[in-house]
């Protein structure tokens, strides 16, 4: 989290297009957000006590919309200005995406997955669909699972990619816990995917396991 000194009486507003964005902290950057003043405190001393769950601003970014709408001071408009940023910052990461050849930036798309699933509050395995080229042609969520685990099925992974007529993938999955480091169970599904999806000719150039704030890639160290 950062933490800045601004000048006395300077409203966050004021400091961003004064200093730019990197001189706010958390707390007010997300006040200018969600626009919002609390009846009893101001508008960054109100995103301070949203900010001081358990999990900071990941917890937060990584509610429900139901989860937010149930906190006191947030209404519909605020919640709605707070989707709508995340939903921006996800778009944005993806557009590189569907541009170019994916594997030629794996920064970028290591980014992406990071913004799809780096928040989730329970297990996702998600795949990137890809072109000969490959270009992005869906990036679909195919597992949904609890806060430990998805269960995986190589048999729907090779429906979905015959149905987009992949010619290659890159397998994804988050650990809500926030460690990366793959278990015996990630690497027995990836062996299980990638034989599987060689049957039909689709190859598997990476599975990335997505923690908060960083990710590992079977490619890089390794493993497949």
């Amino acid at each position: 989290m950062t933490y800045c000194k601004g000048i006395e009486g300077e409203s966050p507003r004021e400091k961003l297009l004064g200093r730019g964005t990197q001189a706010l902290s958390d707390a007010e950057l997300l006040a200018l957000v969600l626009h919002c003043r609390s009846a009893r405190t101001g508008a960054t001393e109100f995103a301070t006590t949203l900010l001081g769950g358990p999990d900071g601003l990941a917890g937060l970014v990584s509610s429900s919309q139901q989860a937010l709408l149930a906190m006191p001071g947030l209404g519909p408009a605020s919640v709605s200005r707070l989707l709508a940023a995340l939903e921006l910052a996800a778009r944005c990461a993806k557009q590189p995406l569907t541009q170019r050849d994916v594997m030629s930036s794996p920064e970028k798309t290591r980014l992406f997955l990071q913004h799809h699933l780096g928040m989730r509050s329970r297990e996702v395995f998600c795949c990137l669909f890809l072109d000969s080229q490959h270009r992005l042609l869906c990036c679909e969520d195919v597992f949904l699972g609890t806060i430990d685990g998805a269960a995986v099925y190589p048999r729907e992974v090779v429906v979905r990619a015959l149905h987009y007529r992949a010619a290659a993938v890159v397998l994804a999955h988050n650990h809500p816990s926030g460690l990366t480091r793959p278990s015996s169970a990630d690497r027995r599904i990836t062996e299980r995917l990638r034989d599987a999806l060689k049957l039909v000719d689709v190859r598997v150039l990476d599975h990335v396991i997505v923690g908060r704030g960083r990710c590992y890639s079977f490619v890089e160290s390794g493993l497949l």
